[in-house]
């Protein structure tokens, strides 16, 4: 069994430890320069012609170089490209359901050979790449993976992101200087930064050889909590993953809702049967193709089983409320490999004085307490605390305060 000395936010090793799922592709991909190596490449990045990255793409490269987008080695050539938006896999037959990819403007673009420095938003430097490939980016075509066939209504926030990227997409392996681009921000979380490589070596000190994931980019209240804790009744262990990267406007900020996480986990969670790290990606808020993204990084991360719930990933009314686990029944599970575990949805019952669901309980009129996301926002943008039917207490203080200094 491999044993971990790295640091959380550094990177670890390529192997994964006996016992464990194996990552996406047979090997967990580490693209993060360390040493001598390193110092060459920031000495050479100074000559290099500069790329400055969005803040998907910084994401994306943090991604690929700890392994959480294992197979993938560096951003993504057409043939990949066009497999991926066609048919969800790669080239090689691998299931991916999102490209990945570096856009930038024809003007701008090296030729192929090329060696470029990658910059992220801060202006920090992040990384090293050869160009293999330069190739048109068909922005209408990735842009229908948001719609599984529904027209464009010019309205969505992942497919209009796409459609203000580059026109031009640059291929090729990726070198990372640094996997943190800003350490003192406020969304870097050092402490539960971990990677792919270091989640895997912590649940083989725990003897975890099942573990289940759950998905997150807002606070979690009593339904998420319930999910949680069923499947901490079929596995080893529950990683609570919430997603740091980008989002949209609106959006709770991730330093509020760390501190919802801890704050829950600490209060109504069993230590030695629960971890709450990081996931540093970007939402695309591509809904069911999302959620397949999103099982495949767990599994990298060494997770067997994986919570999807109602409207995973979605936005809007966009996708059917099922529709994000119901894509998993059309994938190769032999490919795939993590077991997506898929809840109903869940409120509290007054007459059953609990968390229930459509499959546990009959659905009594005005019995079942559901709050929408915009009433508990606008209830503590009031200072009005929500029902401890929808949130524990706890968390409630916690959101009050963000909202209503916000």
């Amino acid at each position: 069994m491999t044993t971990m000395t790295t640091k959380p936010g550094q990177p670890g090793t390529n192997q994964h430890q006996a016992g464990l799922i194996e990552p996406h592709g047979g090997k967990l991909v580490c693209r993060v320069a360390s040493g001598a190596r390193r110092d060459e490449l920031i000495a050479e990045a100074a000559k290099l012609p500069r790329v400055d990255l969005t803040a998907k793409q910084s994401c994306d490269v943090e991604m690929i170089g700890t392994g959480a987008f294992s197979p993938l080695t560096g951003f993504m050539g057409k043939a990949d490209f066009d497999s991926v938006v066609s048919d969800m896999k790669l080239a090689n037959g691998n299931i991916w359901p999102i490209p990945i990819t570096l856009s930038i403007n024809k003007a701008d673009a090296p030729k192929v050979g090329a060696r470029i420095a990658l910059h992220a938003p801060n202006g920090t430097l992040q990384a090293v790449m050869t160009v293999e490939e330069v190739y048109a980016h068909d922005r209408a075509k990735e842009a229908t993976i948001f719609f599984g066939g529904a027209e464009d209504d010019g309205k969505h926030p992942g497919a209009e992101a796409v459609k203000a990227e580059g026109d031009t997409c640059l291929a090729g392996q990726i070198e990372v200087v640094t996997v943190c681009v800003d350490p003192d921000g406020p969304e870097a979380f050092l402490d539960h930064r971990l990677t792919p490589a270091q989640t895997r070596a912590e649940f083989a000190k725990r003897g975890w050889k099942t573990v289940s994931a759950f998905q997150t980019r807002n606070p979690i209240h009593r339904a998420h909590e319930y999910l949680c804790k069923c499947a901490q009744e079929i596995t080893d262990g529950l990683l609570v993953h919430p997603l740091v990267g980008e989002t949209k406007p609106g959006d709770i900020p991730a330093d509020v809702r760390m501190e919802c996480y801890q704050t829950l986990l600490d209060a109504y969670f069993v230590p030695e049967r629960t971890m709450l790290t990081v996931m540093p990606a970007a939402m695309r808020y591509a809904g069911p193709r999302e959620a397949v993204l999103h099982a495949i990084v767990r599994k990298n991360y060494g997770v067997t089983h994986f919570i999807v719930g109602r409207d995973h990933a979605g936005v809007g009314s966009y996708y059917g409320t099922y529709d994000a686990q119901n894509i998993f029944e059309q994938l190769d599970k032999n490919n795939l490999r993590i077991e997506p575990l898929k809840f109903e949805h869940a409120a509290f019952s007054k007459k059953a004085q609990g968390m229930v669901s459509g499959k546990t309980f009959p659905k009594l009129e005005g019995d079942q307490i559901f709050l929408s996301g915009t009433k508990v926002r606008d209830m503590l943008a009031a200072g009005e605390r929500p029902p401890g039917e929808f949130t524990r207490p706890e968390v409630a203080d916690i959101l009050i305060k963000w909202a209503t200094k916000a």
